[in-house]
């Protein structure tokens, strides 16, 4: 991707302006009161790892594999935790977002193409969490699918108006949601009585046949969101900090610690998915990856009709957690690549728009059939973007001239691009599949062709080397 020589504008404006370092990080606190203080980021940035475009995969995998693909789930885990720290640590030490961090490093043509990929990515993630909202509500109330579009785009305005009221108020709506989910999780895994031997088995790392691998590969390559990626740059800055280099170094340290045990839960919801599908319908009912499927069969088949009400409300949970933080995601995606600033409110409506008017499309096309399919399709849309964001974040967090002595060292360079590499061919093959070789290489020739532009075409005048971000008040 085309490059230029950038430096940090002074005039431009932390996204989510309206929370930015509101949260006062009082010195002489105690570590556990730090930790307190410092913890939420990573709870907001994990409802991710655990939204309904995941559960199909997961569903997949345990009815037909059984625990055989739990080890996935623990290596999209690991590489997603080390993404993530990645973030805070660009986040806290630059005082940019990720958004920003690409607007002053590319040319302006190769920006706004990475912003727009970037809202095309949020759509697609928008429209699986919309879509797994309604089909919970369908399943719980009966409410027609479109109906529970409709309700879930109005519900998540509510639930972002509780930042007038305080940004740890958002947060503990959503972690409020977390713990439903684990909650259920924890009550359907009771019921389903999983056997701990063949479990224990599930991590070790084994590919039964080419579908399973296929599945492996939907699982991976669906499990880090990019929108993730920029939504947990911004969300370190909610904290007031000191910003003295001991002051960074501390808050690494406890939002690293806020970021394991967060995608930790995430882990433990998609495993206990799999595990669940595994256990209850793995040798029994065959493939079941339709949702709707999932919930009418698991109460009968574990004897306790709890369990599906469970099942339904994790899916709701899921749902609106992962609506809420995508649709901040999508303000500061906006406001980091364009500079601009709208109103908040006006931002979010114009977000939930996007994903609504094409779920309600969809699902009128297809009769409010084959919401799974709805949801592989979102998978793949978002497997297209990601190696656009994660390549720029370990560049920019590996850069000495923005990161001074928080800088990666070597074996964090070399684990990381191996894991970017990881995930970028996984995606391929993934795409490969999907879409097949010829689009794949169009795709590649259209990429070739426009970097080849913006690199020797396009003039822009230079700027001056980029400096470490000022320090903020």
């Amino acid at each position: 991707m085309a490059t230029r020589n950038a430096t940090f504008n002074s005039q431009t404006l932390p996204s989510l302006p309206e929370v930015y370092r509101s949260l006062p990080i009082q010195p002489g606190m105690s570590r556990w009161k730090k930790f307190l203080a410092f913890a939420g980021p990573g709870f907001l940035v994990s409802v991710g790892y655990m939204d309904p475009g995941n559960w199909a995969t997961d569903l997949a995998g345990g009815s037909q594999f059984g625990y055989a693909l739990v080890w996935v789930i623990l290596a999209s885990n690991l590489m997603a935790i080390f993404l993530q720290i990645l973030c805070a640590r660009l986040g806290i030490v630059t005082g940019r977002d990720l958004a920003q961090s690409c607007r002053d490093y590319y040319k302006k043509p190769a920006a706004i193409a990475l912003w727009l990929l970037c809202e095309v990515a949020i759509i697609a993630c928008d429209l699986a969490e919309v879509i797994g909202s309604a089909v919970a509500l369908n399943l719980l109330f009966n409410i027609p699918l479109i109906w529970g579009v409709i309700i879930t785009g109005l519900d998540v305005l509510l639930l972002l108006g509780a930042m007038h009221f305080g940004f740890r108020k958002l947060e503990a709506i959503v972690i409020t949601l977390v713990a439903t989910i684990a909650v259920c999780f924890a009550v359907q895994i009771f019921f389903a009585r999983p056997e701990l031997g063949a479990l224990a088995q599930g991590f070790v790392p084994t590919v039964p046949n080419q579908e399973a691998f296929y599945i492996a590969l939907g699982i991976l390559g669906a499990t880090v969101m990019p929108h993730n990626l920029y939504l947990h740059t911004a969300l370190v800055q909610t904290r007031a900090s000191d910003r003295s280099e001991a002051g960074k170094r501390q808050a690494i340290k406890y939002n690293t610690l806020d970021t394991v045990i967060a995608l930790g839960a995430a882990f433990f919801v998609n495993a206990a998915i799999l595990v669940v599908a595994g256990a209850v319908f793995h040798g029994k009912f065959g493939k079941v990856e339709e949702l709707q499927d999932a919930y009418k069969l698991l109460g009968p088949a574990v004897s306790a009709p709890i369990a599906s009400t469970a099942f339904a409300l994790a899916l709701l949970a899921s749902g609106q957690s992962s609506t809420i933080t995508g649709t901040l995601a999508g303000q500061i995606v906006m406001e980091g690549f364009l500079n601009i600033r709208i109103q908040p409110w006006l931002r979010r409506l114009i977000t939930r728009g996007l994903a609504i008017i094409p779920a309600i499309l969809l699902i009128s096309a297809s009769g409010g059939k084959n919401t799974v399919g709805l949801l592989l399709l979102s998978q793949v849309v978002l497997s297209m973007q990601l190696s656009f964001a994660i390549f720029p974040l370990l560049m920019f967090t590996s850069d000495r001239k923005r990161m001074g002595e928080f800088a990666n060292p070597l074996w964090v360079k070399i684990l990381g691009y191996a894991i970017c590499t990881t995930i970028a061919l996984l995606n391929v093959s993934l795409l490969w599949d999907k879409l097949g070789a010829f689009w794949v290489g169009v795709i590649a020739a259209v990429m070739a062709l426009f970097s080849l532009w913006v690199m020797f075409v396009y003039k822009e005048d230079p700027k001056p080397e980029p400096q470490l971000a000022a320090e903020s008040a």
